[in-house]
């Protein structure tokens, strides 16, 4: 069979089952979901059949931050093998754990790992570019697994002059619609964004942004602090022990992004490692305690969230439900925090719904890779700012 028929046979199918690969801003390892999918486009009926989760090797997680850093043209390269042998290395466990074979799968659906995101273009050569990187070789996956793999998504939507992100609030609008509730569906990653999708609204209604810092800041500052012992805050342990200071709170809720006017998106570029880490020397010279600084950097992921809303949300709806999902859905101080600053709305869990919060993005991947094979389009333009709808992922058969 050649490979044209190959994918021809595999679309015809009523019924695909579909890895889907994410690793997300906060760079912590592998989350892979295997799914079944019954049907494409807004009609989609998923079920999930197993996932795992894979933490990154310490040396391999110490080089993905070592290139963030430096930038360099060989690390960017090598990490992009590297990481395409730990993606194909967890979809193999994963079939195997599932107890399953490789003819069993259809297809997978690769992110890969975000190294450079640059939204806002910039003038090279009399051309505005803007840019964005993930890697992850779907080369080296297909090779590895001998499955079609659906990869680079958002490099489309950005040539398509939209912002490459977020991506997934088409997947939002296809698991979370409904006839009577405006619903946001809030996802808290190493960089928190949020989909609206508004009662009984068709896909053209639906908007969506990066509201700004979610655990990405709140990481740096516990590696930081803690000299690497702790690369988290479980349960926001650190945050519920320290106390906010209101001087340092300000201070942040002045950066410029967070007024912003969407479409916007952001990223480690912004927000990562190396600005948090001017913040904290400047902090800690001035007498704050790492408690403090931890629990400020977590209320001002809160805070963030909630301005956003109040300005380019609240006033053009009313809101019945606020959705939770991401890493930072695990986190009770930003979950407390939020309940006690928005009485008057419901907050839930993606687990409400039968998905697991951290697992959420990942399941999104294996319905856009579903999308891309079926030639439907899957972005937003109103989310991402993009000219027109297009089909986000490179097929790699």
């Amino acid at each position: 069979m050649n490979l044209i028929d190959r994918i021809e046979r595999i679309r015809k199918k009523e019924k695909r089952t579909v890895i889907g690969l994410m690793s997300g801003t906060s760079a912590d390892g592998i989350d892979a979901i295997l799914v079944e999918l019954n049907g494409s486009g807004l009609e989609t009926k998923f079920k999930i059949i197993n996932f795992l989760v894979e933490k990154y090797p310490d040396e391999v997680r110490n080089y993905i931050f070592k290139t963030f850093e430096e930038g360099k043209v060989s690390d960017v390269s090598i990490l992009n093998f590297v990481l395409g042998e730990l993606f194909a290395n967890a979809c193999i466990n994963l079939i195997k754990s599932s107890g399953l074979n490789i003819n069993d799968v259809d297809l997978i659906g690769s992110h890969g790992q975000t190294v450079f995101h640059m939204p806002i273009p910039i003038n090279v050569g009399g051309m505005r570019i803007r840019s964005t990187l993930q890697i992850g070789e779907p080369a080296v996956i297909a090779e590895r697994t001998n499955l079609p793999v659906v990869a680079d998504f958002r490099v489309r939507d950005v040539a398509a002059g939209g912002h490459g992100a977020p991506i997934v609030s088409y997947v939002d609008y296809i698991l979370f619609r409904d006839k009577t509730k405006t619903r946001l569906i809030q996802n808290i990653g190493g960089i928190a964004n949020v989909t609206v999708v508004p009662k009984d609204a068709t896909l053209d209604n639906v908007y969506g942004f990066d509201t700004g810092p979610g655990n990405m800041m709140i990481d740096a500052a516990v590696k930081i602090l803690t000299k690497g012992k702790l690369t988290y805050d479980k349960d926001g342990n650190l945050a519920f022990s320290g106390r906010v200071q209101e001087k340092l709170l300000k201070q942040l809720m002045k950066h410029p992004y967070i007024l912003t006017s969407p479409p916007k998106t952001t990223g480690r570029e912004m927000f990562g490692e190396n600005y948090t880490k001017r913040l904290i020397i400047k902090w800690l010279h001035n007498g704050y305690t790492p408690e403090d600084i931890i629990t400020t950097l977590t209320e001002f992921t809160v805070q963030s969230i909630i301005e956003n809303y109040k300005h380019f949300i609240f006033p053009k709806h009313n809101v019945s439900e606020i959705i939770l999902g991401g890493g930072g859905a695990y986190n009770k101080y930003i979950v407390s925090r939020l309940k006690e600053e928005l009485k008057h709305i419901k907050i839930s869990l993606h687990e409400d719904y039968g998905i697991q919060s951290k697992l959420k993005e990942a399941l999104a991947i294996s319905i856009l890779a579903n999308e891309t094979l079926n030639g439907n389009t899957n972005n937003i333009p109103n989310v991402t700012g993009a000219t027109r709808p297009v089909v986000m992922g490179k097929i790699i058969p």
